[in-house]
């Protein structure tokens, strides 16, 4: 994923909308499944936000800033944000 990111009023404890990035996570995750990648995704974070991401999302960092999404995060991403 290239620029994972909120529109500004969508951010803090005002925020207008909840799930908005694990939404487009959990899309990405799926679209790597159609295309036979097993649900991996990996993207570059922000510093202040990989551990938000780790336990939002299941990540896991690769390699300092560099964070996976693994098959087992992406079938519970899926599950819950496309639920049928």
């Amino acid at each position: 994923m290239h620029l994972l990111e909120n529109a500004p009023f969508n951010i803090g404890q005002s925020k207008l909308y909840e799930g908005v990035a694990g939404n487009l996570v959990a899309h990405a995750c799926k679209v790597s499944f159609q295309y036979g990648f097993e649900g991996f995704v990996g993207f570059t974070a922000k510093t202040k936000l990989i551990e938000h991401y780790q336990k939002t999302l299941g990540a896991y960092t690769l390699s300092g800033q560099r964070l996976i999404i693994p098959t087992r995060s992406a079938i519970v991403l899926i599950e819950k944000y496309f639920k049928s």
